[in-house]
């Protein structure tokens, strides 16, 4: 089994080891089909695409890995960087390593990354929180991250930035240094950098639009 990163922004981006296995393997499990079907004609890739999402991968995982078992090589993709990493693929690829199936994962494309070394802030250590809880548990998690005494990262969408922005002040205090990358490897990347108040203060006046990662110093 091939776990293959695919572009957060820029096609550009996209490996020739990954152009090569996608091409090579009996079948593609992507998140959406209609999202990398686009990606898959853009490289001239003829492979089969199987739906694979957080809303059925519990379901399938074990039908797939009978069909590893029996010899076929499959490559699992998402919809925008690595497989796993705030995205399906962790029942998946723990079923196929139970299983004894090997496993090989491209090095590639993941947001957080450029994100990070981008924000200026330390990351000789970090934590990856990746999308905060929407309801229950979220402020215990708030709470958690402001106590950390490393470099921590959210993910977020544009419509919910500022709300989180501002909880994230209030659990860690304003003057929190901290940064928010959006459009990563796309025409309009962008890093705002600031105290967490600067931030809250220029996004209520310029609504982002992208995916966002959000860096925060630690405590």
């Amino acid at each position: 089994m091939f776990i293959v990163p695919t572009p957060v922004g820029n096609l550009q981006d996209m490996t020739f080891r990954a152009i090569e296995v996608l091409k090579s393997v009996d079948l593609i499990l992507a998140e959406d089909t209609r999202t990398s079907g686009i990606l898959l004609q853009h490289f001239d890739i003829h492979t089969p695409l199987k739906s694979h999402h957080k809303f059925n991968e519990h379901d399938t995982s074990a039908d797939i890995v009978e069909r590893l078992k029996a010899g076929a090589n499959i490559a699992l993709i998402s919809d925008a960087g690595t497989p796993a990493i705030s995205d399906p693929g962790f029942f998946l690829t723990r079923a196929a390593a139970e299983a004894g199936i090997e496993i090989q994962t491209l090095p590639g494309a993941t947001a957080f990354v450029p994100a990070l070394v981008d924000s200026g802030l330390p990351n000789n250590h970090f934590y990856f929180e990746g999308f905060l809880p929407q309801k229950k548990g979220r402020q215990t998690r708030l709470q958690y991250l402001a106590s950390l005494d490393q470099t921590f990262i959210v993910y977020e969408s544009p419509f919910r930035l500022v709300k989180t922005l501002e909880q994230l002040a209030a659990a860690c205090s304003e003057e929190r240094k901290a940064s928010v990358t959006r459009e990563i490897s796309k025409l309009h990347e962008e890093t705002v950098r600031g105290t967490l108040a600067q931030l809250i203060a220029h996004f209520q006046q310029t609504p982002p639009k992208g995916e966002i990662v959000i860096c925060v110093a630690g405590n």
